[in-house]
């Protein structure tokens, strides 16, 4: 059945193009999500996708099994390619005149339960990773390709992608530990909340829990 859905897309059969949509359109955003982290960002991956492989669709081999990993393959340009976008957006916003930031306390919030600092770290971790380690290291893990399928996917011999893959989670391992700990050594400098208020100096306030006052004096009552 697969092989005749090849024959049907590479003869431009729509309906064949939306039971691929159908079968792998879920698959595509997962892996995209899991590459960009925004939700708004993977579907316009799965877009772009679907748009390219309808243009490409000549270039499907005849034969072959699940068509998965040549979408997840295009979906790789597709993210590259927006990358490379957004780098020349930041570049150019970069450019503009500083504006005034609001602190974002979110962080702080966070790092205060130990699932969210690891999943941060992780998350962190995954970014330093070299690009083409990271797309080897999601095809692989989080959509459970084999290598040959991920060899597939990527244009790449299937060695190379052992060794990547390896690679991956070595270092994957190591700076996720850095960050961690990098986490946790900025949470054990900051001082406890609730502190009370040090007295600032000066005959006329009182300080403590409660709020500050001022007491009159002559010059006031005048």
């Amino acid at each position: 059945m697969e092989t005749s859905i090849r024959a049907r897309i590479r003869a431009g059969d729509a309906a064949a193009f939306g039971a691929l949509f159908e079968d792998h359109a879920r698959a595509v955003h997962r892996h995209a999500l899991r590459m960009t982290g925004d939700r708004s960002a993977a579907e316009d991956v799965v877009s772009l996708t679907f748009l390219e492989a309808w243009r490409l669709r000549s270039r499907v081999d005849p034969e072959g099994e699940s068509l998965l990993p040549w979408l997840l393959g295009i979906a790789g340009n597709v993210i590259r390619n927006t990358r490379r976008a957004a780098r020349r957006h930041h570049r150019a916003m970069a450019a503009l005149p500083p504006r005034e930031e609001v602190p974002d306390f979110a962080g702080e919030l966070a790092s205060r339960i130990a699932d969210a600092e690891e999943l941060a770290a992780a998350k962190a971790a995954l970014e330093r990773l070299r690009p083409a380690d990271r797309e080897v290291f999601a095809l692989c893990v989080w959509e459970g390709l084999d290598h040959a399928a991920v060899a597939e996917a990527l244009g790449r011999p299937v060695g190379t992608i052992r060794s990547r893959l390896s690679r991956a989670r070595a270092r994957l391992r190591e700076l996720t530990a850095q960050e961690l700990a990098g986490v946790r050594s900025v949470r054990a400098s900051r001082p406890p909340l609730g502190a009370a208020v040090q007295r600032a100096g000066g005959g006329g306030q009182v300080t403590g829990d409660r709020t500050l006052a001022v007491r009159p004096n002559e010059e006031t009552i005048r």
